[in-house]
């Protein structure tokens, strides 16, 4: 199947209201690339496999529009054939319209056209097996090789929630999880995504599990993965609000009864939640952070150590960092 792609640089101000007239007009499913930084409620839902800030906002963006070719060279515009100069001509119209009224950038449309579009399939090709040391992690469209059977085996694939296993900042948590984990352990997972981490944590033996997640996609995700590596729903709740800020939330999840709290999130949300967290670890509990990218160490070693906890280790993998502390035991 072939598509026509249709790009329009224009200005972040007037992404919205351009998006909006083409889509009076057949063209739906904008794809943005722009540089605005993301807002303070973005920081707050990005919990795991945070990728580092991107460059400085220049104010412009990139809008693509998608659009089915026929074998016959025709386009699909709302399931009837259309021509693609009449499309453009369209296009331009309302773009010169626009331009009557507010500053849309240079407007310039650029085309394009590629093959084989698959919107819920396309992103396999760039998730394959790997290890985290003897733990082999796979998705669900590939096979477990023979020299890997004496691994552990995480199932897992990408999906609405955050948390292959790939990103550096899941695997510092991963190996730190692993050296201060028991049979006993019960761990609390902020920010919880996918699930991965009390996942795995529940793979290599600890007791129980309990994880805290702002976005509702992350129900569906982890229940998904829970049941496709054999876990028990005795043995993992997830609660969906804010540890933060919902008082509620944090009697669901219980005082002082943690031996782990693991939290993979941005530095600027490590920061206010680390003096919450404190209330919810067991004296001489384990509390483990990553998502720290390496010019905000101090600025998270100064939340922790403000917060009464002892820095036990600070662990390091490319560009990010994991620290890792102790409540004192009283």
């Amino acid at each position: 199947m072939k598509w026509k792609k249709f790009m329009i640089e224009t200005t972040v101000e007037a992404e919205d209201i351009l998006i909006s007239t083409l889509y009076d007009i057949g063209l739906e499913g904008a794809q943005i690339e722009d540089k605005v930084p993301l807002t303070e409620q973005e920081k707050e839902q990005m919990f795991v496999d945070i990728l580092p800030e991107g460059p400085a906002d220049d104010g412009v963006a990139i809008l693509s529009f998608f659009v089915e070719e026929t074998p016959d060279g025709k386009l699909l515009l709302q399931g009837e054939p259309a021509d693609t100069q009449v499309i453009l001509d369209k296009v331009r119209e309302e773009l010169d319209a626009l331009r009557e009224f507010m500053d849309i950038g240079t407007g310039t449309i650029t085309l394009d056209e590629t093959m084989d579009i698959d919107w819920i399939n396309n992103w396999k090709q760039y998730f394959h097996q790997f290890t985290i040391d003897d733990l082999l992690i796979i998705p669900s469209w590939e096979e477990v090789g023979e020299a890997d059977r004496d691994k552990k085996i995480l199932h897992i694939d990408p999906g609405t929630a955050f948390g292959t296993g790939m990103h550096e900042t899941t695997q510092l948590c991963i190996r730190q999880l692993r050296k201060y984990i028991t049979r006993e352990t019960r761990l609390l997972d902020v920010g919880t995504g996918s699930g991965i981490l009390s996942i795995v944590s529940l793979m290599y033996g600890i007791r129980e599990a309990k994880g805290t997640d702002l976005d509702p996609c992350t129900v569906d995700a982890v229940s998904d993965n829970m049941t496709a590596n054999g876990i028990s729903p005795d043995q993992f709740e997830l609660i969906i609000g804010n540890i933060v800020t919902d008082q509620e939330v944090r009697e669901q999840v219980g005082y002082g009864c943690y031996d782990i709290v693991v939290a993979n999130i941005l530095a600027d949300v490590l920061v206010p939640l680390t003096p919450v967290i404190v209330d919810h670890l067991k004296p001489g509990g384990v509390y483990i952070t990553s998502g720290i990218i390496d010019e905000k160490e101090e600025t998270v070693k100064e939340a922790i150590t403000g917060a009464g906890l002892h820095v036990l280790e600070v662990t390091c993998q490319g560009e990010w960092v994991s620290i890792t502390a102790q409540k004192e035991n009283v």
